[in-house]
């Protein structure tokens, strides 16, 4: 089972993930500030549906309902005892999904940050941190999952202690960090940071990228700045956000259409991504667009700065800044767009 990233990988020139889950969960019920991981026991139904739709619209790997599945997140909620359960549920419910297709869905284990600053800025050290994921990540390995991925991480340290908890498991990893209208993480890592960082990395993960960010345009300038720097042969992730987050009456809204949402993942994978999918706000109806938009395409060249802008949208000149090494992504604009807030609801 875990070679199976591997033999699609080989198969394909691309692979498609889901969009978000909380955004989803979100419109069938969940609360602000309720812990989602929580509904695989209390609502494995609406969990299920959720997973459901995203097969159904053409995903080839879904993450798990786990993204906050750690004992320090799920200890705001008075649930850190919780972490084995919930996160084997949240995998065994897709499992059980998947099941009920012909062909094949690969379930990822997803993994999101502890939520904690780590030392020495913070209280919590690596290796409490390396302990905290490798808890969960056997939870989702025994719950089946077929590979493990790690998301939104902001710092290397962080990202390493991920990568060491999940690799007791033996699984596959896929690892992405968020990047924003600077160009860097929250901590300050650019992505050709991570692109050389991975390379060196005592627990390399199988593929590695962004997700969440600002939004598809800046998704797409981050990956091709990751694939410049990124060793040939390298598999990057791209999950970008679906739009921009708009406050509409009283709710969070994106105002990514699918035909952006399409048009982004055409670009992704011109810019060197390999598995795309989408961040906060990416619905079935996004993904399922953008399964078509894939059928039987075959890499471009590097999209131009100018060719983004055009058919995404604004790029944050903190974004072109970290460019280096593809003098393409240059050449059709040489300002940027002002940086733009947004908030993350995945």
């Amino acid at each position: 089972m875990s070679e199976l990233l591997s033999e699609l990988l080989a198969e394909r020139p691309c692979l498609l993930a889901d969009g978000a889950t909380g955004t989803n969960l979100f419109a069938m019920g969940l609360k602000t500030g309720e812990a989602p991981e929580l509904w695989n026991r209390v609502f494995p139904d609406r969990v299920a549906s959720s997973y459901r739709r995203f097969i159904d619209a053409g995903s080839d790997i879904i993450l798990s309902n786990s993204f906050g599945g750690n004992h320090y997140r799920l200890k705001l909620h008075q649930s850190e005892g919780d972490v084995a359960e919930l996160n084997e549920l949240a995998v065994s419910i897709a499992r059980e999904e998947i099941a009920k297709t012909d062909r094949t869905v690969l379930v990822a284990g997803c993994i999101g940050p502890t939520g904690e600053i780590l030392a020495p800025l913070g209280e919590v050290s690596l290796e409490e941190a390396r302990d905290a994921f490798a808890e969960q990540a056997h939870a989702l390995a025994r719950g089946g999952a077929d590979l493990l991925w790690i998301e939104t991480i902001s710092s290397l340290e962080e990202m390493q202690a991920a990568l060491d908890g999940a690799a007791q498991t033996g699984l596959p990893i896929v690892s992405t960090m968020s990047f924003d209208t600077n160009g860097r993480s929250m901590m300050g890592v650019t992505p050709a940071d991570l692109a050389r960082y991975v390379q060196d990395a005592p627990e390399a993960p199988t593929a590695f990228g962004a997700n969440c960010g600002v939004g598809p345009s800046e998704l797409v300038v981050t990956v091709a700045n990751m694939a410049a720097a990124a060793p040939e042969g390298a598999v990057i992730v791209a999950k970008g956000n679906c739009g921009i987050p708009e406050w509409v009456d009283g709710a969070i809204k994106y105002d990514g259409t699918p035909e952006l949402m399409a048009a982004y993942a055409r670009m992704a994978v011109d810019a060197g991504a390999r598995i795309i999918g989408g961040c906060c706000g990416t619905t079935p109806e996004h993904v399922a667009v953008m399964s078509e938009s894939l059928k039987g395409y075959l890499p471009g060249s590097s999209p131009t700065l100018e060719e983004i802008v055009q058919t995404l949208g604004e790029v944050s000149t903190g974004a072109m800044a970290q460019h280096r090494g593809d003098d393409s992504l240059l050449a059709g604009s040489a300002s940027g767009a002002a940086p733009r807030k947004r908030r993350r609801t995945r």
